[in-house]
């Protein structure tokens, strides 16, 4: 604090004030938390890559595109070779623009996208459908009397009259040590006529033939069975083969967030019961009128003095005990050396324009002291102790004493002690 004050109470002289930047020890300190929240931050960004990266490394499961083990780009490639037209689709409008007279859909929807009304759109412009392992609500839509029957076994034969089936013989439709955490194989039991291909020993079959608003659909129920690393096993390569190859235009279709419903929490005005608004008119109009009958002016405002009167002795007694309570020396002796260099330049009869060089310089002429005794005094030294201020203070008054006398002898002249 008193390096502060002195760079303040010395403009004609910088190299006494010393600087008070931080240092680096201290800058480093104060950086301390910050750098520890910054690493914090990283360790937690580089864990949710290495976590989301881990998750998708294999890429989007059953993607006709993809050529990782969980990809379909083998079964696409193939069905490509042997004349069929493979189109990719990630939304009901891609569809309808690729879909032709003669077309086979495939549908793989792991995350539930397509709503129900979306499988009417599809029947409309496929003439099969095959859907790889759907959800609850797609097999409520599509074959109300087929529901899930759990994992499948293990190695199945055909056991059905489904051709595409008996061409394949027998299939595996487990997942493979690369496929296990992106697909989910399932089984399903038909409680109505439906055709049943590949039942396990627990009676679940892996593929299930039946019919939506006049189109065949085959409800496969691992999607292991078309993955890259899958296909190659038993007859899955003939299974997903005759399935899709069954028409000359094929859309691989993976539903994608365009496909969900736009739907919402309802809004606030369908929350709130209708007495609701006119209660707030009315409150705010009550608070307008409150404010306007509170707020009005009842006449010009009049000027009254206060019957209270402080003493200009009480105010500085009062100034310099908190100035002692807070040790505020620096600050005392500007007060004190304000008021004496007034005082001076009035005794020497300089104007109020004057500098404190100019002071100094008049009040040294005029007592025969030495300048710089005097410019130590008005503005140089700095009192380190209580029993410094006061001395200082006296030799303040003392020298308004002696200007006093310079200019008219026998005059005791004003003083700049503080008594308290």
């Amino acid at each position: 604090m008193t390096t502060t004050r002195t760079a303040q109470a010395t403009p004609t002289r910088p190299d006494v004030a010393v600087a008070v930047s931080p240092t680096v020890r201290q800058t480093s300190r104060r950086a301390v938390p910050w750098i520890v929240l910054g690493a914090i931050a990283v360790l937690v960004a580089l864990g949710g890559i290495l976590l989301s990266g881990r998750g998708n490394a294999g890429g989007t499961a059953l993607d006709a595109g993809n050529a990782a083990p969980v990809g379909g780009k083998a079964l696409a490639q193939v069905l490509g070779q042997h004349g069929v037209t493979v189109h990719s689709a990630g939304s009901l409008d891609e569809v309808r623009d690729v879909a032709g007279d003669d077309t086979t859909v495939l549908v793989y929807d792991p995350s539930g996208n397509l709503p129900s009304d979306g499988y009417d759109q599809l029947s409309s412009v496929a003439n099969t459908l095959v859907v790889v392992e759907p959800d609850f609500q797609a097999l409520q839509t599509l074959a109300p009397g087929v529901r899930a029957a759990g994992a499948p076994g293990g190695v199945v034969d055909a056991g059905c009259g489904v051709s595409a089936a008996q061409r394949a013989e027998r299939i595996d439709p487990r997942a493979t040590a690369n496929t296990k955490d992106a697909v989910s194989p399932g089984s399903f039991r038909a409680q109505d006529d439906a055709a049943s291909c590949f039942v396990d020993d627990h009676g679940g079959a892996s593929l299930v033939r039946t019919g939506f608003d006049g189109r065949t659909v085959y409800l496969v129920g691992s999607a292991a069975l078309f993955t890259n690393e899958g296909i190659e096993r038993e007859g899955n390569a003939a299974l997903g083969l005759n399935l899709l190859g069954g028409h000359r235009t094929l859309v691989w279709y993976l539903p994608g967030l365009l496909d969900r419903p736009v739907t919402g929490p309802p809004d606030l005005a369908a929350l709130t019961p209708g007495w609701v608004t006119p209660v707030v008119l009315l409150l705010l109009l009550v608070f307008v009128a409150a404010a306007v009958w509170r707020g009005r002016r009842f006449g010009p405002l009049v000027v009254e003095s206060l019957p209270v009167v402080v003493r200009a002795g009480e105010t500085r007694e009062g100034r310099a005990r908190l100035y002692q309570r807070s040790s505020a020396r620096l600050r005392a002796v500007d007060a004190l050396r304000i008021g004496a260099i007034g005082r001076l330049a009035g005794l020497a009869g300089l104007s109020r324009a004057s500098t404190a060089d100019d002071v100094i310089d008049a009040v040294a002429a005029l007592t025969g002291r030495d300048r710089g005794r005097v410019r130590g005094l008005l503005i140089d030294d700095i009192p380190r102790t209580d029993a410094d201020l006061m001395t200082l203070s006296d030799a303040l008054a003392e020298l308004e004493r002696a200007t006093a006398a310079a200019v008219s002898p026998g005059h005791p002249g004003p003083t700049g002690r503080m008594e308290a």
